[in-house]
């Protein structure tokens, strides 16, 4: 995936030098090649940041219980009066 990106960085880096000035060069490199690039990889990277948070939350659910496994019982008493 990471090889597709870096050959669409070059192209736009190459249409961005032919342009006839400066800004326009920064702009047809920013809209064509970075805006959409950012976009892109952040909608193909979902699948992996769902999975992160899901075992993120497995583990955070196995520490809670684990905790709570771990500590003493306390007994409830009235207080004394």
């Amino acid at each position: 995936m990471y090889i597709v990106a870096i050959g669409w960085i070059y192209v736009v880096l190459m249409m961005s030098v032919t342009e006839t000035s400066a800004i326009a060069g920064m702009m047809t490199f920013l809209l064509y090649g970075i805006l959409p690039l950012t976009v892109i990889l952040y909608l193909l990277n979902t699948p992996k940041r769902r999975q992160r948070r899901a075992e993120e939350e497995i583990l955070r659910r196995r520490q809670i219980a684990a905790d709570a496994a771990n500590e003493p019982e306390q007994e409830l008493s009235a207080p004394d009066s």
